[in-house]
C-alpha cells in the first residue's frame, strides 16, 4: 500500500492531498511524520510542504465546498488523531464531487467521523474558555497551564488577545510542551521549556483564595449538581484549577 507522509503541519497535510490528486494516486493513508505507524510492506512517499500547493487546496475547498468545511477540517487536524489526514483526504475526494452537500451527507462514514471529531475539538475549545485559569507570576506575566485532549492553544490565543490586550500572558499546553506567548502587541507559538510549577507573585495567592471561596459559594449542598459540574469541569482538568486545590 502507498502512504503519503507529511511534516505534521496543516500546510503539509494539504500539500500531500494536492499531490495525491495531481498524481492521480489513491494513497491508502496520509500520515503525519510525528506519529507514523506503518508496516514494512507499505510504500511511504514523503511529501515536502509547498505553500503554493497548500493555498491551491485551501482555495479549492472554499470555492468547491465551503469555508465551513475548511474550518471543520482544520479542527479535525487539531485532534491529532493518527487517521486525521486520511479522513480529511477521503472527505475532500467526496466533497469535490458533491460540493457543499457533503456537509449534510452524514450517512457516509467519513463525513460522520469528520463531523463528530470537529465538534469534539470545538466543544473542548469552548469549555477551556471558561476553565482556563491565569496566575500572576514574576515579571507581571499571567500564566495558565492546561492539558487539553486536542491541540487547541492556537484557537484559544486570539480569544485572550482580545480579552486581555493590556497584559502579558502565557497559555501553556503541558501535554505538548506548546505555549502561546503574548507581549501586549502580538502572540506567537513556541515549544520552549516552561515549568508548570512557576512561583506565584504574592498577589496571586490572594487571587487563588478568591477563586476557591467563589467555587465553594456556588457549590453549596442545596444548589449542588455533581453530574452537571463533572460534565462541564471534567476531572482531568482539575490539576490546573485553583478552586479544586486543597
Amino acid at each position: 500500500m502507498i502512504n503519503y507522509i507529511y511534516d505534521g503541519s496543516f500546510e503539509g497535510l494539504l500539500t500531500a492531498i494536492h499531490e495525491a490528486f495531481y498524481r492521480r494516486e489513491n494513497p491508502a493513508g496520509i500520515f503525519s511524520a510525528h506519529n507514523l505507524q506503518t508496516n514494512l510492506l507499505d510504500s511511504n512517499i514523503y511529501v515536502s510542504t509547498d505553500i503554493l500547493k497548500y493555498e491551491k487546496v485551501q482555495k479549492a475547498i472554499i470555492e468547491k465546498i465551503s469555508s465551513q468545511s475548511l474550518q471543520d477540517l482544520f479542527y479535525v487536524f487539531l485532534s491529532e488523531n493518527i487517521n486525521a489526514g486520511t479522513w480529511i483526504y477521503r472527505y475532500l475526494k467526496l466533497g469535490f464531487r458533491m460540493g457543499c452537500k457533503v456537509e449534510s451527507f452524514l450517512t457516509d462514514e467519513t463525513v460522520h467521523i469528520i463531523n463528530k471529531t470537529s465538534q469534539r475539538v470545538l466543544r473542548e475549545y469552548h469549555r477551556m474558555l471558561g476553565l482556563l485559569r491565569f496566575k500572576l507570576i514574576a515579571g507581571n506575566v499571567y500564566y495558565a497551564a492546561f492539558r487539553p485532549d486536542n491541540n487547541i492553544v492556537a484557537l484559544l490565543a486570539p480569544h485572550f488577545e482580545e480579552r486581555l490586550p493590556m497584559h502579558n500572558w502565557i497559555i501553556h499546553d503541558v501535554k505538548r510542551n506548546l505555549s502561546a506567548v503574548y507581549d501586549c502587541s502580538s502572540w506567537v507559538l513556541t515549544d520552549m521549556e516552561i515549568s508548570p510549577d512557576i512561583n506565584l507573585d504574592d498577589k496571586e495567592n490572594d487571587y487563588n483564595g478568591l477563586w476557591k471561596q467563589y467555587f465553594k459559594s456556588i457549590a453549596i449542598e442545596s444548589r449542588r449538581n455533581p453530574r452537571l459540574q463533572k460534565n462541564f469541569m471534567p476531572k482531568r482538568y482539575w490539576d490546573f484549577l485553583p478552586e479544586k486545590q486543597p
